[in-house]
């Protein structure tokens, strides 16, 4: 029996997001290749340390404490490193001392449980410290026997060593992302100026609706940008043979407040737009010849990003734009004022992530 039309383009819909979520899914693994090596094999050298060189038995905590230390991600491995070690010292001396006392049982996991957790907060550390000392004092009190304390934190610090290590051993892809990010969020903005540009043009309220819709989905691009930042900015700071490519990384960091502004600038101007397209109003001609040139000032700016160069060559565009502003034809009515407003404004955002200064870039933009 055949389906029904519309039961077919479902069906149809579904098979292609499942193709392309399992496709998204395979890249992501590729992307976690490296870091996935990087835990498997320090588990393994923490086990062989932990055996052969200070003869623990079974020392599962050795490879356990390597994998909490390295995890899933570059950032604060440092931390990590610091927050499972000493956590898991403090569980287990707790629970050891506790249990010495008043023996195991179930109101023994209740109280260990509790000041365990209690010492971490005190303490004011992170939550996998405070996880790792109630984890640690639960195992103490239930499995580990009594004289296996002292083996168990050096276990901890075993794994925490080894992790550290392994941390030192980074590829350059973590050092590209920023840049890489950079330049995606960089096309994105060119792409919403100038679909605003083309919906005030045609006076569209459903294109200006669609660019003010793609316009507010851009907070996830910027999110990405920040952590690909950030975790170049901890690769650099724990691996010695990656602080060469510091200057870089915090470079394309600096790039994060500028190109937030802009695109917050550019929401603003999209959600005009529609006003001014339901109110059937026309822009002036200069102001789309302004919003066409800002459009391909960033393209060129997103251009020397992606081929990792500094975003330099736009600069004087964007200063004569700047000086355009100050004889555009004057506003006509309350939407055409705020699209000039906002104009400037991203003239400004768009010299900063240029390489001006905010100073030079608000001097850059005469007073009308």
């Amino acid at each position: 029996m055949e389906l029904p039309v519309d039961l077919s383009a479902l069906s149809d819909q579904a098979i292609e997001r499942s193709r392309l979520s399992v496709a998204a899914r395979f890249r992501r693994l590729q992307s976690k290749a490296w870091m996935v090596a990087q835990c498997a094999i320090a588990a393994g050298v923490a086990w062989v340390i932990a055996t052969e060189v200070f003869g623990h038995q079974t020392p599962f905590f050795a490879p356990v404490a390597a994998f909490l230390c390295l995890g899933t991600s570059y950032g604060q491995r440092l931390r990590r490193v610091g927050e499972v070690t000493v956590g898991v010292a403090v569980g287990i001396m707790i629970a050891d001392g506790f249990t010495q006392l008043f023996g195991r049982g179930s109101w023994q996991i209740v109280v260990v449980v509790a000041v365990a957790m209690s010492a971490a907060i005190l303490l004011d550390a992170g939550q996998l410290f405070v996880s790792q000392a109630a984890v640690q004092a639960i195992v103490v009190t239930t499995l580990l026997p009594l004289n296996q304390s002292a083996s168990r934190i050096a276990d901890a610090f075993i794994g925490g060593g080894v992790a550290l290590l392994a941390a030192t051993i980074v590829p350059g892809a973590p050092l590209r992302r920023p840049r890489e990010e950079a330049a995606k969020v960089t096309f994105e903005l060119a792409r919403l100026l100038r679909a605003a540009r083309q919906s005030a043009e045609d006076v569209s309220t459903e294109q200006a609706e669609v660019t003010l819709s793609r316009a507010r989905e851009t907070e996830g691009l910027l999110d990405d940008l920040r952590a690909a930042a950030q975790e170049g900015i901890e690769v650099v700071r724990s691996s010695p043979f990656r602080r060469h490519h510091r200057v870089h990384v915090r470079s394309m960091a600096e790039l994060v407040a500028p190109l937030d502004r802009a695109l917050r600038n550019t929401r603003v101007l999209a959600r005009r737009v529609l006003v001014s397209a339901r109110l059937d109003e026309t822009m002036p001609p200069d102001y789309l010849d302004l919003l066409q040139g800002l459009a391909d000032a960033t393209d060129e700016m997103a251009r020397d990003l992606a081929a990792n160069q500094p975003p330099y060559s736009a600069q004087p565009t964007l200063v004569a734009l700047g000086e355009m502003t100050a004889d555009a034809s004057p506003p006509l009515t309350l939407s055409a004022a705020v699209v000039l407003g906002q104009i400037r404004s991203l003239v400004v955002d768009l010299l900063e992530l240029s390489g001006m200064t905010y100073s030079d870039a608000i001097g850059a933009v005469p007073n009308r």
